[in-house]
Order: structure tokens, then sequence, then C-alpha cells
């Protein structure tokens, strides 16, 4: 009794709990597209060819829903409270699903329309949920960790990427290609995580952070009692109101964030580059197309779906590594040796694509390139697991004050859903024009990606939300964005000294209290 009572009466836990289901939406989606693209009733239903760019489109459409379900629902998050915008975004979610779901269902006119239109409303939930799920949870939880936590929330994402390609190969491998249901059950299958999420929200307290900032000081001290017990609960409740009456004095809009004269416009930097960049390194493209790569590199369709499970396997567990890492030797350092990683993985799937698809006038057999092609992109996506799944998203929230980190989280959101609508949109055209030379400009965009990262992200692990400002504060002075040329490089890797420093910093709240 005494162990149910500890991890599910445990309110942080339940709210850890809570988070990661809700980021396994996202890894949903992207395992259900991947098999969906090519069904042949789902693409003669759509009225369109596997080669067909409207492709692309119908995925990436998705992504420009996110960008703008960030921007609403970090405004109700603000307005109305952060549980009240997770359940409007849980319900959006579902809604959008089930449009997916019916699109063409008994009828063929207007069935692309309505798949649009389900893919865009279903981003809008999502994209909600990953703007205001970072902010909630990491008000409410304050242990451990705070790479290491958010790493081992984004396993979750994997879980849910392997959730639905399982289920999608499953359904098909037994229905096979032509049958419609085996593209529409993996779809209406995702309705079991907003629904289960909706079910369970009520059990979760409010932000205590929310109530105060609110003026709803009773409200608080319930939310903090659940959360931290009597005991602690009227300190927990003083600290936040000396934190209110404090952040009271500042005000900080998205325009001192995006403009270039703006007083954040640094730290926004960093957080727009640190998302386009992990766009850069490919890795959506592998997600919802991971079967035509397989295919590409000589496998026929079945083995190159059974494969891409695998790699989906191997993502998950090689994740591990992200969050036993990330907080020993850091965020910059895991993202620039994982960028150069996958650029050399993708400089390897160059060749081996290129022995491929000539291998008979080669007199190569194909084996001799498909098995080390496949290993590659294994590796190459458990370096992305490692480097950049969830570093991208932990970055902002320890680079803004409290007064503007719901703005940067909905700024993260933005750029993550525009960048990856791009890259969804280009990928299947890159496939059909280029073949195995898109793996060249992958290779091109990681080396980028890995060298503005080393140039111009600094370390934010090991400290305080305040040494970590101190490096912005610092690099105005020296006039430079260059980490190499601020403070004599300081923010190259984490805080040298005896072992256990920086721990007691990592402990603080995402985006709760600073200082307290």
């Amino acid at each position: 009794m005494s162990f149910v009572k500890k991890y599910i009466g445990d309110k942080k836990t339940e709210v850890v709990l809570f988070s990661s289901t809700a980021i396994a939406l996202y890894g949903y989606d992207q395992g259900m597209m991947s098999l969906i693209n090519t069904n042949y009733d789902y693409l003669d239903t759509m009225g369109i060819t596997e080669e067909d760019p409207l492709v692309g489109v119908i995925v990436s459409v998705y992504y420009l829903g996110t960008a703008v379900g960030a921007v609403l629902a970090s405004y109700l998050a603000d307005a109305r409270g952060r549980k009240p915008s997770i359940f409007a975004c849980l319900a959006v979610t579902a809604l959008g699903n089930l449009i997916m779901f019916i699109a063409g269902l008994g009828f063929s006119q207007g069935a692309m329309a309505l798949m649009f239109v389900g893919r865009i409303v279903m981003g809008l939930g999502v994209g909600g949920i990953d703007a205001v799920i970072p902010v909630y949870s990491s008000e409410l939880n304050e242990e451990g960790g705070r790479g290491k936590a958010l790493a081992q929330e984004f396993q979750s994402n994997i879980f849910g990427l392997n959730m639905a390609f399982a289920i999608n190969l499953g359904v098909t491998s037994r229905l096979g290609k032509t049958n419609q249901w085996a593209w529409r059950i993996p779809i209406i299958a995702m309705q079991i995580y907003p629904v289960l999420l909706l079910s369970f929200i009520y059990r979760l307290p409010e932000s205590p952070r929310w109530w105060i900032f609110h003026d709803r000081e009773d409200d608080a001290r319930v939310s903090l009692v659940e959360i931290y017990g009597k005991d602690k609960a009227d300190g927990k409740l003083e600290e936040l109101k000396q934190a209110a009456k404090d952040e009271s004095a500042s005000s900080i809009g998205y325009s001192d964030m995006i403009l270039p004269s703006g007083q954040q416009f640094h730290e926004t930097m960093v957080t727009v580059m640190g998302q386009v960049n992990q766009a850069l390194t490919g890795y959506g493209a592998v997600s919802v197309y991971g079967p035509q790569i397989f295919e590409l590199l000589g496998f026929d369709v079945s083995t190159a779906e059974y494969l891409t499970q695998g790699n989906y396997i191997s993502y998950f567990f090689l994740m591990t590594f992200a969050w036993l890492l990330i907080d020993r030797v850091g965020r910059r350092f895991l993202m620039v040796t994982g960028a150069f990683g996958i650029a050399v993985c993708f400089l390897i799937l160059t060749v081996l694509g290129g022995l491929s698809m000539n291998s008979k006038e080669l007199g190569i057999p194909n084996i001799a390139v498909s098995v080390p092609g496949s290993i590659a992109l294994y590796v190459a996506t458990g370096l992305f697991g490692i480097g950049w799944l969830s570093q991208v998203w932990l970055i902002p929230t320890e680079i803004f004050p409290s007064t503007s980190r719901a703005q940067g989280s909905a700024i993260s959101v933005i750029i993550w859903g525009l960048a990856n609508f791009a890259v969804t949109l280009l990928t299947p055209i890159g496939f059909n024009n280029l073949d195995y030379w898109i793996f060249l400009i992958f290779a091109g965009t990681n080396l980028f990606a890995g060298w503005w990262t080393w140039a111009y992200s600094p370390e934010t692990g090991g400290r305080s939300f305040e040494a970590n400002q101190q490096f912005f504060t610092d690099s105005k002075e020296h006039n430079t964005w260059l980490v190499t040329r601020v403070n004599h490089g300081e923010f190259r890797h984490m805080p040298r000294g005896k072992e256990g420093d920086g721990v007691e910093d990592e402990r603080q709240p995402l985006l709760a209290v600073d200082g307290a």
C-alpha cells in the first residue's frame, strides 16, 4: 500500500506521468503518418499518388497548426489557467483526430479537404500542449536534474512513435495496403491519449504560481498543500508571493524578444536557432519517411517497414543515454558531437545510397550496401535522440527570466512548427527528385547545426538561471555572441570544480520561482 500511495497518490509523480503521456502525442503522429503515406487506399481516397507533393503537404500542414496553437494556448494558459488551457488543447486534439478518421469514410468528394482540416485542427491542439505542458509540469516539480527530468519525459515521445508505428505495421500486415481500415485504425487509436488525459486531469492541481499571479492566495495554498504537504506549503507560499512582488515591476512583451533592439533578442535567437538546427538534423524526415529511406537503400517494402520499426525501438532504448549524460557532460557537448556524428552518418548514407541504386551496373551485392546503410541510419537516429531531442526544449527554460519564459516556450514551439513544416514538406520532393543525394544535403545541414551550436549556444547545464543570464549580460559588454569570447570561454562547458558543483542549481524549478 505504501508503494501505491507514494507513486499513485504523489501529485508531483502524477504530474510527471501526465506530462510524459501528453508529450507522447507528438511522437504518435510521426509514427502514424509513416505508413499511412504508403497505404494505397489512403492515396486513392485522397486522389493522389505516392510521388505527389501533396503527400508532404498533408503531413506538413499539421506543423502550421502547432505554431498557431502554441500562441493561442499560451495566451489561454496565462489568462484562464494552465489546466483549462491543457484541457482545451486535449479536446481540440481529439476533435482533429476524429476529423482525420472520417475523411473519405463513405464518400470521396472533399476527402482531402477534410483531411487537411483534421491535420490543422490536431496541430492546433498538439502545439498548445507542447507549449503549456512544460510550463505546467515544471511549475509543479522541482526535484531532480533539469536535463534528466525533461529527457525522461521526451523518451515517452519515442514510445508514442513506436506505439503508432507498431499498430500501423500490425494492421497493415493483417489487412494489406489496399484496405481502408489499415490506415483508419491507427488514426482513431490515437484517441486513447487525449481521452485518457482528459479523464485524469481533474486529479491534478492548478499551478500555485498562476493562482498567486492572479491574486488568489487561498487557492494557491490549496495547490501547495496538495503538492508539498502542509509543512512546506506556507513557506512555498511566501516565496511565491515575494516572487510575484519582485516580478510585478517588470513586464516583458514579444517585442522585447523578437526585435533586434529588444533586451532579450539574444536569448530568443539562441532559442530560435536551437529549433531551426534541430530541424536541420533531418530527423523529422527520418521519423515520418523512414520506410522510404530503407527502400532507397535497396530493401523491399515489407522489409523496409520492419527495419523502420527496429530503428524506432533502438531509438527508444538509446534515448536512455540522453538522460544519463545530459546533466553530466552538458547540453552543448551532446548537441555539437551529435550533429557532427549525424553528418558523418549521412555522408556514409550518401555513398551507400549511390552504390545501392547502381549495384547491378557495378556488380555489387545489394546486401553489401543495404546492411551497413541500415546501421548508419540506426546510429544517426540514436545520436539525434541523445544529442538533440530534448535539449532544444530545455535550454529556453534555463535562459529566460520567469517574466518571459512562457513567451519563450511559445516562440520555441512556433519555430519548431514552422521549421518542421518546411522539412516535412520538402523531404518527399527531395526523395522523388534527388534520390540518395538528399543524404548529402542533410550531412551539410548537420555540419551547419554543429558549427552554429559550438559558436553561439552557451552551456546552460549545472548553472542557476542567474548564472546563465550572466552570459547574456556579459556578451553585451564584450560586444560579441561568440561563446569562446565571452568570459574567456567559460560557457563552453559545464562549471568546473569539485564534484557535485551545480547539483543544487539543477534542482531549481524550470519555470517556477527564481532564486527560491
